[in-house]
């Protein structure tokens, strides 16, 4: 069950609540009772009594837990689940996945977003990156559904039209300073040139927004891009001005000793999406070199095309298990590390509900 404590008024119907007890949820280990007041946690303590006209939820065998945040995924993909499978990334992109979305509307991502989000919301996330076409649309479909989101403006240097949505959404960026906002998603260095790489730096910079990219995803990816520039994708797109501290650096899978010292240095966020890694067979996440580097970590679905759903429990274990299995050691990667990463502990803490426990704090959790 995922509760809102912001908008638990709203999710009880009433116009002048007085407020909600949830009773006997385990937090921690320990079994509380957790007082909501005015969308903020009042108490929290064994054995609270209800006060007069209070709402009371029986929350005995439920843990309490902070929501999560998927931080990367193309939420649209919903509508693709288990479509080309069993198949290389390029031969999966180029054969299959761009075909096919070529042929989609606005209206196939809005109503292929509002499928994603149930599903996203069903399971506990109430905020996701998002990297996918018409973003407006997409925007529509998190707007009317109340969840948080930041919809990232998909840019490809041969994609006139997709170039031209993301103008008309930066035109309208006063429209996205609230619960949803935009960012700006060069789709990857072989896909976006260098030409574009630097417009989005200055773009992003000239309406304060994030960049959400794909990184060192495949060998080919990480080949191709020597053979052209003459650096890693990390390092040429670190050289472009891409990395930093609110940059989103989803796969993150064939990297070098200096491009982890790279993403640490520069703030950005490796974003891990184990199980997308695992069915298109790019390789395996180095969780142990960049856990010691000091880089942030985040957790993410990818599209239900490549993950086949959108659970972050799921991402979760696939994380921890590849990372004992890949590193020979039970000890890396344990619960008490995986489990916070993808909470309500976003890479921009100004833009997160608090993550404090303590009376007085706002945040969002599920039980």
């Amino acid at each position: 069950m995922l509760f809102s404590i912001s908008d638990y008024g709203k999710i009880i119907g009433m116009k002048n609540d007085p407020g909600i007890l949830i009773k006997g949820a385990v937090r921690f280990g320990e079994v509380v009772d957790v007082r909501i007041r005015d969308g903020l946690f009042s108490e929290i303590a064994p054995n609270l009594s209800p006060l007069p006209a209070e709402n009371v939820l029986d929350a005995r065998g439920m843990a309490i837990v902070p929501a999560f945040y998927n931080l990367h995924t193309h939420a649209a993909m919903s509508l693709m689940r288990g479509y080309a499978d069993d198949m290389e990334l390029f031969k999966w992109l180029n054969e299959y996945v761009w075909p096919f979305e070529a042929k989609m509307t606005g209206e196939d991502i809005y109503n292929g977003t509002r499928l994603a989000i149930l599903e996203m919301i069903k399971s506990g996330t109430v905020h996701f990156e998002d990297m996918y076409w018409f973003p407006l649309d997409a925007a529509r479909a998190a707007k009317e559904m109340g969840i948080r989101a930041r919809i990232g403006l998909l840019t490809l240097s041969n994609n006139s039209n997709a170039n031209k949505l993301n103008r008309e959404c930066l035109e309208r960026i006063d429209e996205f300073r609230g619960r949803v906002k935009i960012a700006y998603s060069p789709h990857a260095v072989y896909t976006v040139n260098e030409k574009t790489l630097r417009e989005v730096v200055e773009t992003s910079e000239r309406f304060g927004l994030n960049i959400h990219i794909h990184c060192s995803e495949t060998e080919k990816e990480v080949a191709d891009c020597i053979g052209e520039h003459g650096l890693t994708p990390t390092a040429w797109l670190m050289k472009l001005g891409i990395l930093r501290e609110n940059t989103l650096l989803a796969h993150c899978v064939h990297l070098t000793d200096e491009d982890i010292d790279l993403i640490a240095e520069s703030g950005s966020v490796a974003v891990h999406v184990p199980l997308s890694n695992l069915k298109l067979a790019s390789g395996v996440f180095p969780y142990a070199r960049i856990r010691e580097r000091g880089v942030k970590v985040a957790l993410g679905t990818d599209g239900c095309c490549s993950s086949n759903d959108l659970s972050m429990f799921g991402v979760m274990r696939g994380a921890a298990y590849l990372a004992k299995g890949f590193h020979n050691d039970t000890t890396i990667a344990p619960a008490s590390e995986i489990f916070p990463s993808p909470r309500a502990r976003a890479p921009w803490p100004r833009e997160s509900t608090a993550v404090s426990w303590k009376s007085g704090k706002r945040r969002t959790v599920f039980l």
